[in-house]
């Protein structure tokens, strides 16, 4: 008995309602760490009406994949599809991070080798197989849907071109006209400087909106030619002869940090004791985090531009993809050391599309930039499938002793990279509290070669004939961590990893409870080493008197964590040209550059 069309279209439009409520309510269950209960209540108890407004945004997507395919059905597979995959990344996301997807996550699809790494083999070869079959079926409907009758191929162009501006429009979600924008404003409470409450408050749907794009930073009132020349004018270090340059090397650790010192975790051994033997015997201590768990390229931009992380808009999620490409200009660390006749050499042994780390190093300005590919020292540590930071180290003493020119080189290794499990036959350190024990101790075991590698690295350096200063530190903690763990914790803990700066030809004085933030990071070394400053990194030094380390919601003052800023004037003012600063480099009209602030 063949149906009639009426009711096959009822029952399609039916079937699509419902998985389209479904497929919301899949997004909340997979944000809220699997809880069916959360998921329920959000969207009809606690926030309906926002629940709709993403079901609305996910209904013109649904539209839009139907008519591009001419198929209800093809349109409908690839649809659950990116919904299964964007459910699933957002709940490891949320497992080892703690924090939601972004719009912007979506652009690391194609980072095959680090997908497989982290969801395993099995589940990497499904998900694959999966999307092929999906991709299949809509290829062929696609072609197929260039015969279709004339009136059904003007409804199908119709809706594909109302749903297409639909999307459009949708993705200018931070405008403050936007009318879905406005719709979310009536009941929606938006947390900035919390992710991870902001989707939570406001749903998948609506804290994935509020990531799209937007300007990197808001417009101070303040702002101007002439503001910026008045603080040009105010920070002036004092004149130094100039000496020979010594080398700089900048090495960011992959999740280098010491478990001993989180509360819940039992340490058995002393896995970073060459660490300490350097660190306790330098200017060293403790550097805070943006992010727990990840955050990499955010911690390193940090650390070469010496702008932070915290005056950007929340949305800003990672500037190496979504602001750096786009600019002509960008003042570092990087292009500091090349006016002043430096090779500038950047090493990642692993691939360079990662963070579009190529195109942000050729804008940084760096000469060469070496990966898993064009490393001459590719060594690896048993199961571990990632470079070892050995290995790192040797490729770096090869520009070193090689070179008659100072050298800045900055390595981010990968070493100690997650997932943790199974990278180590024999483990000499161990661990007791809740949570994966195995992926600790092999995590363990990865920050003991770390250390002996560093360790062994400075003894190397040290027979130089050049001076050669080493800054080191870890860009965040693991993920690894139970929930009992992190609760034991106070935030900034979970925020805060090692650092140490290393002179080959001096010494520097260990000051104990040293904390600091990336972006210090360059005007301190240079004012230890009596190095040239810079009009920016004198400010910076000034600034690091009042507020010795921040991120969004972590202020140290007076000693103390505070969760809001709270200044006096002067340091209020500090604070204030800071901004200013960064807004005219990274939004404004760089006024500061022509002034040669960062000269």
């Amino acid at each position: 008995m063949k149906i009639n069309s009426k009711i096959k279209y009822s029952i399609a439009t039916v079937v699509s309602l419902v998985g389209i409520i479904l497929s919301n309510l899949y997004l909340q269950w997979c944000q809220n760490n699997l809880s069916a209960d959360l998921a329920l209540k959000f969207a009809f108890s606690w926030h309906t009406e926002k629940f709709l407004l993403g079901s609305l945004v996910l209904g013109i997507f649904y539209l839009f994949l139907i008519s591009l395919a001419g198929s209800w059905i093809a349109g409908t597979t690839v649809y659950s599809v990116i919904i299964l995959l964007i459910g699933y990344a957002t709940y490891l996301k949320m497992l080892y991070r703690q924090e939601p997807i972004y719009p912007d996550d979506l652009k690391m699809v194609t980072q095959f080798d680090l997908l497989k790494e982290m969801i395993g083999t099995g589940p990497f070869v499904v998900a694959i197989l999966i999307v092929i079959g999906a991709l299949g079926i809509f290829g062929w409907q696609l072609y197929r849907s260039i015969y279709l009758p004339k009136k059904r191929q003007i409804i199908r162009v119709s809706v594909l071109a109302l749903s297409f501006l639909g999307l459009i429009y949708v993705s200018h979600f931070n405008d403050e006209t936007n009318v879905l924008r406005k719709a979310y404003n009536r009941t929606a409470l938006w947390i900035p400087y919390s992710q991870q409450m902001n989707y939570y408050n406001t749903g998948f749907m609506g804290g994935f909106l509020f990531n799209l794009r937007v300007e990197a930073m808001e417009e101070p009132k303040v702002y101007s030619e002439k503001t910026i020349d008045e603080i040009t004018e105010k920070y002036q270090p004092s004149k130094k002869e100039a000496t020979e340059e010594p080398n700089i090397i900048y090495i960011m650790s992959e999740s280098f940090s010491d478990p001993s010192h989180l509360n819940g975790l039992e340490i058995t051994g002393d896995p970073l004791k060459e660490y300490y033997e350097r660190a306790n015997q330098t200017y060293s201590g403790k550097m805070l985090s943006q992010n727990y768990g990840g955050g990499t390229a955010n911690i390193e931009f940090e650390a070469l531009t010496s702008f932070s992380m915290e005056l950007f808009n929340p949305q800003m999620t990672t500037p190496y993809t979504l602001l750096v490409p786009k600019m002509d200009n960008l003042p570092s660390l990087v292009s500091l050391t090349a006016q002043r006749g430096y090779e500038t050499t950047a090493i990642h042994p692993y691939d360079t599309s990662m963070y579009k780390r190529k195109d942000v190093y050729d804008i940084l300005g760096f000469n060469q930039f070496l990966d898993q590919e064009t490393m001459k020292h590719t060594d690896k540590i048993e199961q571990n499938p990632y470079i070892s930071d050995k290995a790192a180290y040797d490729e770096i003493m090869d520009i070193l002793k090689d070179n008659q020119q100072p050298q800045f080189v900055h390595l981010v290794t990968m070493q100690t990279h997650m997932p943790y499990g199974g990278k180590y036959d024999t483990l000499h350190y161990s661990a007791k509290g809740t949570g994966n024990m195995n992926s600790v101790g092999n995590y363990l075991q990865d920050i003991a070669y770390s250390s002996q590698a560093l360790s062994d690295f400075i003894n190397q350096v040290e027979q130089l004939p050049r001076r050669t200063l080493i800054v080191f530190w870890g860009d965040h903690l693991p993920g690894i961590y139970s929930d009992e763990v992190q609760a034991e914790n106070e935030q900034s803990t979970l925020h805060e990893t090692e650092f140490l700066m290393w002179d080959s030809q001096n010494e520097w004085k260990f000051e104990p409870n040293q904390i600091t933030s990336p972006f210090y990071f360059a005007p301190n070394l240079f004012e230890r080493s009596n190095l040239l400053l810079s009009p920016f990194y004198d400010m910076l030094l000034k600034l690091e008197n009042e507020l010795p380390a921040f991120e969004k919601g972590m202020y140290l003052q007076d000693g103390q964590w505070q969760s809001e800023l709270a200044l006096d004037q002067k340091a209020q003012e500090l604070y204030n040209d800071y901004q200013l600063i960064q807004y005219d480099i990274v939004q404004g009209k760089q006024y500061s550059v022509d002034k040669q602030f960062f000269e």
